[in-house]
């Protein structure tokens, strides 16, 4: 049987590459792809892009843990993240407590880390790029 593997596409509408540098200081991201539109080695299509896109980020990889995400800035500065959130399993509540500071930095927290019946913390927050994060200690 073939593997299937889905992976959050993420367009931060401009601020793909503040976005980058902010998750490799609060979960250690790793960025392992970054190219910019005027890199591309086909031309992008005229009127696709925002005026000034042209050095923003067409597309990018990264790693948080074992898990590859994928970004842009998108055409233009049009941000919408709504009806999702990314779950961040850490080993240590020490962890999660670190993770959760660093991530609400700047950003709104929905539920404050507490523990749950299922876990030891558990807290729900949008960062600062309105990204929805759920942070949890693995059981």
């Amino acid at each position: 049987m073939e593997t299937t593997l889905v992976q959050p596409y993420l367009f931060f509408g401009g601020r793909c590459e503040e976005a980058l540098e902010f998750y490799r200081g609060a979960v250690g991201a790793q960025v392992d792809m970054l190219m910019r539109y005027k890199d591309s080695p086909e031309p992008t299509p005229p009127g696709m892009l925002a005026p000034g896109f042209e050095n923003k980020v067409m597309h990018a990889s990264f790693r948080i843990g074992e898990t590859t995400l994928m970004a842009s800035d998108g055409c233009d500065e049009t941000l919408n993240f709504a009806g999702f959130s990314l779950s961040l399993a850490v080993p240590t509540e020490a962890q999660a407590d670190r993770v959760f500071a660093a991530l609400a930095n700047g950003g709104q927290i929905k539920m404050p880390l507490t523990k749950t019946f299922w876990s030891a913390r558990f807290g729900m927050l949008t960062d600062r790029f309105g990204v929805g994060w759920m942070v949890t200690v693995m059981a």
